[in-house]
């Protein structure tokens, strides 16, 4: 994996989730299709305009799909049994490794938060069946933000920013989608995209 790190002195690094430390972003694509399909999808979900929507929120994401596909129904129910169902299929998830070693010599040298777009139900067993519990003592969700401001907004970056007691423009972002990579810029801080599929929503 080839990653553009920028030069710089930072003091603190920050994180995406999946996507980024963990290759779980075909498996959420699962668990929506079925989903949305339970609650009136009639074709396939667009896996191109689902990676398109990397770093959104749950709730926000289960929002504009309704919206997008012309569906009445209830956001917070879709969001939940997609919850449920990627949370039975989380043994499957694996590490990307590149991204995680980088996380491990970043921590050993400065403070490291998550800022993720899914909610702590999801995260928090996701980093515990992956084994990074431990290594990020700072987790930063749309919960923990005004109004459930994620990505795009700056919110959950600043907010980790100030939990690690590090200025924002001395963090490091390690995002692998457009709405994380804008909230992070957003912030005021330097980023690295790590690679994924880039695909501009139709």
């Amino acid at each position: 994996m080839q990653l553009d790190i920028p030069s710089g002195d930072f003091a603190g690094t920050i994180f995406d989730l999946d996507g980024t430390l963990i290759d779980s972003m075909p498996i959420h694509y699962r668990a929506w299709d079925a989903a949305m399909q339970a609650f009136g999808l009639k074709q396939t979900l667009d896996e191109d305009y689902f990676y398109a929507l990397g770093g959104v929120s749950t709730l926000k994401v289960a929002e504009i799909f309704a919206t997008h596909y012309g569906l009445v129904l209830d956001p917070q129910a879709v969001m939940a049994l997609k919850e449920e169902l990627y949370l039975e299929m989380l043994p499957s998830v694996r590490l990307i490794e590149p991204v995680v070693l980088l996380a491990r010599r970043a921590a050993a040298i400065h403070p490291v938060a998550i800022a993720t777009g899914g909610l702590p139900e999801v995260a928090f067993p996701a980093l515990r069946a992956t084994g990074l519990i431990d290594l990020f003592p700072i987790v930063v969700t749309p919960d923990d933000v005004k109004a459930g401001r994620g990505k795009p907004a700056p919110d959950m970056f600043l907010l980790a920013a100030e939990r690690m007691g590090v200025a924002p423009e001395r963090c490091l972002v390690f995002e692998d989608a457009e709405p994380g990579i804008q909230g992070a810029k957003a912030a005021g801080m330097a980023t690295v995209r790590v690679p994924s599929r880039l695909i501009v929503p139709r």
